[in-house]
């Protein structure tokens, strides 16, 4: 709890929004380990790293959806605005692991093979990671300007 406390106060965060990024990060992570076995798997079974990066993009991005939108965020989202991102992170994945695939030809391991372009593809999200929230939060379940009556009543003051 003092972890949440300093964080609240020497970023300035309110709780609420705290308990959002850990739930974001939480449906994060449940969808990374969901589409890392799916990816893995794919790749390790000799599907080109393109179609694995698609089956486990596709592995992940349904229970990523449903638990963004229930529990992290607590109201649906604008579909076409999680779409183009979601999309868009899929796109980045599989220019990626095919570059990557190209690069370990030369490889003679297959597993060695398999961890890397896995690890490109963990690499790919994890960097997108703060950039969906942020779009996540902005534009796929932004709230409308009336949805929080007491927030849009709320004086603000200035000095």
């Amino acid at each position: 709890m003092r972890l949440l406390t300093k964080l609240k106060n020497g970023l300035g965060l309110s709780r609420s929004r705290l308990l959002l990024w850990a739930r974001y990060s939480t449906s994060s992570v449940v969808a990374t380990v969901v589409s890392q076995i799916a990816f893995a798997l794919c790749y390790w079974f000799g599907t080109a790293a393109l179609v694995a990066t698609l089956v486990a993009w596709l592995a992940g991005a349904v229970p990523n959806y449903v638990m963004n939108r229930r529990w992290a965020w607590g109201r649906g989202g604008q579909l076409l605005p999680y779409a183009i991102i979601v999309l868009g992170s899929a796109a980045s994945a599989a220019l990626v692991t095919t570059v990557t695939d190209h690069l370990v030809r030369g490889i003679e391991s297959h597993a060695w093979k398999t961890v890397l372009v896995t690890g490109s593809y963990f690499g790919t999200y994890g960097v997108l990671f703060i950039l969906k929230f942020v779009l996540f939060d902005r534009f796929v379940f932004a709230r409308s300007a009336t949805a929080d009556p007491v927030e849009a009543r709320t004086p603000v003051t200035t000095s």
